[in-house]
């Protein structure tokens, strides 16, 4: 039974009412609802009935190897830091359970529609904007390659593969303004100022570097090591019978520009044909053209020898068909991912039939100097031949969705 109302409060009671009959009394405002967040960022936040289907080409394959390589970078970071996700914020706690609450649902091996009902019911689900927030994102590839050389220079192997140079310096100007956060900059000092760093065609073409790096290695083909530094990593099948795998150290800091938009604009390969092999095959032809060729593009990388690899930005391996490099500064690195884009089915001399759907689940686990802003990204392939293929002629505009758990 309810209990009887005691003298005090009904004393209350009285002197509300009677001030009621007397005039208004202020009543409590109301609790608003929250409003839509307005979208900011460089990825929406999509309503489930806007989620894409969910299929995986590779049936899974190479997964978990993918996801764990990012919940081991995600391990190491202070237990404060924050990923962007649009206008949300998301904890690295939340980072790691949506890796680990998705990984042991995927190795039930679900079916396509239990796999849609559960990322549906658990997830939420981003788009990238794309270039012009039109969503479209373009899509390319790299890949592993495999080069010849040498630990000392010949006349089979006459081409260094540089170390960090001695007079390289590296600013981080976050250091000096908060504004400058994420910013760096690299150059060398002359006359005790910092200026930028030599251009391609003074290290490959005029010497700069000589007595300033030590080569790592030397190979046999100049366009081979440009391509190389173009992927960022590589292995050195030395003529001792030894392999070294060298490594994405630093770079020299001046932008990366194409060598085959220059080819493109040129009128010297049609765009339609344009691909690693198309270059390759030109610069073969015409050697000549070779120095003003590869110094349009004045970027220069400087490699590190490790053990295994490759690695990404995130210090962790990548792995073939599940690594994706993606601008750092705007994406959550180690970020579940789903692309939407296409591969190409090849016959057995390595030519390209047709292209078919590639959609599959991917890790934001790499960077790259040409891959900047919402609409670009960057496929890893793996080694070997169909890798080249893949890497050399993926150009095809698709999807970038990000995943995170609920909160």
């Amino acid at each position: 039974m309810r209990p009887s109302m005691n003298p005090s409060k009904l004393l209350i009671l009285c002197l509300l009412l009677l001030l009621q009959a007397c005039g208004p009394v202020q009543a409590p405002q109301p609790k608003l609802e929250p409003q839509p967040e307005a979208e900011t960022g460089v990825m929406i936040k999509l309503r489930p009935d806007q989620y894409p289907v969910f299929t995986d080409d590779m049936g899974y394959d190479g997964l978990s190897r993918a996801i764990e390589k990012s919940l081991a970078y995600l391990e190491k970071l202070p237990e404060d830091r924050m990923f962007t996700f649009g206008s949300e914020q998301v904890s690295r706690f939340r980072m790691i359970a949506s890796l680990k609450q998705f990984l042991a649902f995927v190795s039930t091996n679900p079916t396509g529609d239990a796999l849609q009902e559960f990322l549906t019911a658990h997830y939420r689900i981003y788009r990238s904007r794309g270039s012009d927030d039109t969503g479209r994102v373009l899509f390319t590839g790299y890949y592993e390659p495999l080069l010849s050389g040498s630990l000392t220079q010949s006349k089979k192997y006459p081409y260094p593969i540089y170390g960090r140079p001695d007079d390289l310096v590296s600013v981080d100007l976050s250091l000096f303004s908060k504004e400058y956060k994420q910013k760096r900059i690299i150059g060398r000092l002359s006359s005790h100022t910092l200026v930028p760093y030599y251009d391609r065609k003074a290290i490959d073409f005029d010497g700069a570097l000589n007595g300033k790096a030590v080569p790592i290695a030397w190979v046999g083909d100049a366009v081979d090591l440009f391509f190389l530094q173009v992927q960022g990593s590589g292995k050195i099948s030395l003529e001792n019978g030894g392999v070294i795998n060298v490594h994405y150290d630093t770079s020299n800091g001046l932008p990366y520009k194409s060598i085959g938009k220059k080819l493109i604009e040129s009128g010297k390969i049609p765009k339609e044909e344009m691909s690693l092999q198309a270059i390759r095959e030109y610069l073969k032809i015409h050697p000549e053209e070779m120095e003003d060729i590869l110094s349009a593009n004045p970027s220069y990388i400087f490699f590190k020898t490790e053990n295994g690899g490759p690695f990404g930005c995130l210090g962790e391996e990548l792995t073939s068909g599940r690594s994706l490099a993606l601008d750092k500064t705007i994406f959550p690195m180690a970020g579940l991912s789903f692309i939407q884009t296409k591969k190409p089915v090849i016959d057995g001399d390595g030519n390209i039939q047709e292209w078919d759907d590639c959609s599959r689940f991917v890790l934001d686990q790499d960077t790259g100097g040409a891959i900047q802003g919402p609409g670009r990204a960057d496929l890893f392939w793996g080694d070997g031949r169909y890798a080249e293929i893949a890497a050399g002629h993926l150009k095809h505009e698709g999807n970038l969705y990000f995943l995170v758990l609920n909160p």
